[in-house]
């Protein structure tokens, strides 16, 4: 899944570690997020949402 939060994040000046705290897991789940590698939790996806202010869909895209 295509997701924005490399962008969001460099924008604030955060560290993967920085958001990883702020959404309350593990530093290399933001990495293989970012990465394509892994694909959020639905629970984890509205916290993101949240945090940034923007809708789900805004942030990740499923490519279709």
């Amino acid at each position: 899944m295509k997701n924005r939060l490399k962008v969001l994040r460099a924008e604030r000046d955060w560290t993967q570690a920085d958001l990883a705290k702020a959404l309350n897991v593990s530093r290399q789940t933001i990495n293989a997020i970012e990465k394509g590698k892994f694909d959020p939790s639905l629970p984890l996806a509205f916290k993101a949402a949240k945090l940034f202010d923007m809708s789900i869909e805004s942030i990740f895209d499923d490519g279709e």
